[in-house]
């Protein structure tokens, strides 16, 4: 991955590599096909890449078997639409990848991000970044070193650490934040389904009742640490315990004449399957979704 091919020779898909002399000619939508055929050459490829329609060299950047001479000029192209697919197509190589993290636009260093060709040098570039929402995306990856999750756990921005703290696999990085003065940051880790006993533990006893309550919701705890929850002073914990699954039926039922009618309510009517399943949400990788104005609705 990560690598893209140079033409600079007969194309192997085209015998002797002469380009047809009508890649420009026709209308949109017979360039678009010729983008779009897994049997155009390499050489054809790269006259479109160069095409004036934004939607014929957005194919272009899509395609998986792009050459090297194909895509590079593309992530200077002045349509961001293309920028981010070539941002998002794996066969962009690392130099490029490198360039288009330091985008103009942040959707198009958002890309980057959910590249599976990103490597360690590209990821040292994310962490380095003035942009707080590509040190999120980054804080959320798998595949982040440790002496970049360790970075990240001093950085400025709250939110990045909590993103990190809900993802991390990191034990010693888990064992940081839960130092942590932010209550969000604890709460993120709250949620991290990979915690120790030790660290669920710490964050059951936390002082901040919304720390608390996101560990109940999230994670199965070891019944002398939900004990104490289950008669806790917040009415918000106590919620939680009411209306978790991972919380065992007989100490659910310890609420059913809960001070709070709310609370003691919900003890009444609470029907196994019938919440959602607390989970970490899933890395968010910098998708959109198509709205007015998109440039890749437009052919020109």
């Amino acid at each position: 991955m990560g690598k893209q091919q140079d033409v600079d020779r007969p194309d192997r898909h085209g015998g002797a590599g002469a380009r047809p002399p009508t890649t420009m000619d026709g209308d949109v939508d017979a360039r678009l096909r010729l983008a779009q055929d897994p049997g155009t050459t390499h050489l054809t490829l790269i006259d479109l890449a160069a095409d004036p329609s934004p939607v014929v060299r957005r194919a272009v950047a899509t395609r998986a078997d792009a050459p090297a001479q194909a895509l590079r000029p593309l992530t200077r192209d002045r349509d961001r639409d293309v920028r981010e697919a070539v941002a998002r197509n794996p066969a962009t190589s690392i130099a490029n990848l490198l360039r288009l993290v330091r985008d103009a636009d942040r959707w198009v260093r958002w890309a980057v991000a959910g590249n599976p060709a990103c490597d360690a040098s590209v990821r040292r570039a994310m962490a380095q970044t003035a942009d707080k929402e590509l040190r999120g995306l980054l804080a959320e990856s798998r595949d982040l070193e440790p002496e970049l999750a360790v970075r990240l756990v001093d950085d400025v921005s709250p939110e990045v650490r909590e993103r990190l703290a809900a993802h991390t696999h990191d034990s010693d990085v888990m064992t940081t934040l839960l130092a942590d003065r932010t209550a969000r940051v604890r709460k993120g880790l709250a949620r991290n389904p990979r915690t120790t006993a030790e660290h669920r533990r710490a964050l059951a006893q936390d002082p901040v009742p919304d720390v608390r309550a996101a560990l109940v919701s999230a994670v199965a705890l070891d019944e002398a640490d939900l004990r104490p929850l289950v008669e806790d002073r917040s009415a918000q914990v106590r919620m939680a315990v009411a209306t978790s699954e991972l919380v065992p039926a007989h100490l659910r039922q310890a609420l059913t004449d809960d001070p709070d009618e709310l609370v003691a309510g919900a003890v009444r009517q609470f029907r196994p399957g019938a919440a959602t399943s607390p989970v970490v949400r899933a890395p968010r990788v910098g998708h959109r979704t198509a709205g007015p104005g998109r440039s890749d609705d437009a052919r020109r």
